[in-house]
């Protein structure tokens, strides 16, 4: 059985973490990834979480009966600047801690460099990692890394060997489909990108999306041409080009058995009927 977690991203701006619990129990779900947001692990910024917010949510968790499973946060651990690398790791080692005190037991994360420095920020990722090894494993947390677009690493097989190099059993590769077409360049090809992860692959992020590469790249214009950015997308299932039939096929034949995380974004008017949905179909697919 695969643990269905909510992303409650769209929630963010009108509930807090701990309603956040209550509305995904009103979903159907037992299990949320919490995501950036300002008052908790804000994009970069320090936590701002305190012992009497870690009350609420613990209370929240226990009276809901939704656990948060994974936190995601983003903080530039492989920044080829020194200064930021080590707010960086400052700020995961306190998320750790928050982490253990609301006993959840997965980190999600990115990479987080330069993708014009990828050699320089590779070498400051496993910088960070060392010093944190302490820290992952006094707690007993696990993490789970994905290459993203406009990283220093946004390749798949480029992002498992990276992973591959900690050779740490607690940390393992996330593959998110929103990011297929960044990931295999193009290549619709996703059986082969997720049997390359082999047994790294222990968390999965569930949206659609539309090949920004396909039609001479001329589904997306972005201006002035050529300029140094990325695009992608997290829609619902059936919104996109991904090939579920081949993902959730792999993921049976293989019997994954790690999270899914359901990350929509940007799709307030209906969120929640499309949180149902995306239940629905990957526990009719995974669970079933």
């Amino acid at each position: 059985m695969v643990k269905i977690l909510l992303d409650p991203s769209m929630y963010h701006p009108s509930l807090s973490v701990a309603e956040e619990c209550y509305k995904a129990a009103d979903l159907g779900y037992e299990y949320i990834e919490l995501s950036p947001r300002a008052d908790f692990h804000e994009w970069h910024h320090y936590p701002k979480v305190d012992d009497a917010e870690v009350a609420r949510v613990k209370a929240a968790m226990a009276a809901s009966g939704v656990k948060i499973w994974t936190f995601n946060p983003v903080y530039n651990w492989s920044a080829p600047d020194e200064q930021d690398r080590e707010h960086a790791v400052r700020c995961i080692r306190r998320l750790l801690q928050i982490a253990s005190e609301l006993e959840v037991p997965l980190i999600a994360t990115e990479f987080s460099g330069d993708p014009n420095q990828p050699l320089r920020s590779e070498a400051q990722f496993y910088k960070s990692i060392e010093e944190l090894i302490p820290d992952f494993e006094k707690y007993g947390i696990e993490c789970t890394i994905e290459a993203h677009p406009y990283d220093f690493v946004e390749t798949n097989d480029r992002a498992v060997q990276i992973v591959r190099g900690v050779n740490k059993p607690w940390l393992n590769y996330e593959f998110c489909l929103p990011h297929m077409f960044h990931l295999g360049q193009g290549s619709m090809d996703v059986r082969s990108m997720m049997a390359y992860a082999g047994d790294r692959l222990r968390h999965v992020h569930i949206a659609d999306v539309y090949n920004h590469l396909a039609n001479v790249g001329n589904r997306y214009i972005v201006n002035p041409p050529g300029v140094d950015a990325r695009i992608h997308q997290h829609n619902e299932i059936g919104n996109g080009e991904v090939p579920w039939d081949d993902v959730f096929g792999y993921l049976r034949e293989t019997d994954y058995d790690g999270p899914v995380s359901v990350c929509v974004f940007g799709w307030e008017e209906d969120m929640d009927a499309i949180h149902v949905r995306m239940r629905e179909r990957i526990d009719a697919e995974l669970n079933g």
